[in-house]
């Protein structure tokens, strides 16, 4: 279910990315702090048009890590929003972004369509090594994309005024799990029972990151 559902958001965020509202807003500042539209268009895209080289690396030796582990080993999960880590990904949405909405929104969708014959061919077990880190089973990579698109794709869709993408609910389960699982891990299993059970005793926010 993730690689079907990672498709049909990956196709959603195409849609918004190319929207008319999103090349008229592409200079002005996105609800996402320090990114202006057109850069958080880019960072968006990342998640899209990167999966294919991926995909076409090929296979090592190394075993796979624990989905939570590829959060937990990566710097920027509770990093300083304002700090270094952070800088340099917003600095790699705005190259992405640089050649202005058309020429994003081409590529995007291009990639959308060679994803959606190169994912359903992998193989089952197939595990993909990400460059300079560390190697994920296909799924598991997929699903960190398919959370990427989901928080981003509303985050855009909010910053210049357009209805967020609305899916069947088995395309955000998976995703759903993994943000509640990142959360149990940074604030502990009483704060996120609490923040889904019980309000009047929950914390500010258990936010996955």
């Amino acid at each position: 279910m993730i690689r079907e559902a990672y498709l049909s958001w990956a196709a959603a965020a195409a849609d918004v990315i190319r929207s008319p509202s999103v090349a008229a807003a592409w200079d002005e500042p996105s609800v996402l702090p320090g990114y202006r539209v057109g850069g958080l268009c880019g960072h968006l895209s990342r998640n899209i048009v990167l999966v294919d080289p991926v995909l076409v690396r090929p296979v090592g030796d190394a075993r796979p890590i624990h989905l939570l582990d590829h959060y937990t080993r990566d710097d920027w999960w509770g990093a300083d929003p304002q700090g270094g880590e952070h800088a340099g990904i917003r600095s790699r949405g705005e190259q992405a972004a640089a050649e202005g909405p058309e020429v994003l929104a081409l590529r995007v969708a291009d990639a959308v369509e060679r994803l959606r014959e190169a994912i359903p061919a992998q193989p089952a077990d197939r595990v993909v090594d990400l460059p300079g880190m560390w190697s994920l089973t296909l799924d598991d990579f997929l699903l960190t994309r398919l959370v990427e698109v989901v928080v981003h794709s509303d985050d855009l869709a909010v910053s210049v005024g357009a209805p967020s993408p609305v899916l069947p609910p088995e395309c955000c389960e998976d995703v759903i799990a993994l943000l509640a699982r990142l959360a149990v891990r940074r604030h502990g299993t009483t704060a996120v029972i609490r923040a889904f059970s019980r309000s009047e005793r929950a914390p500010g926010a258990v936010s996955a990151f």
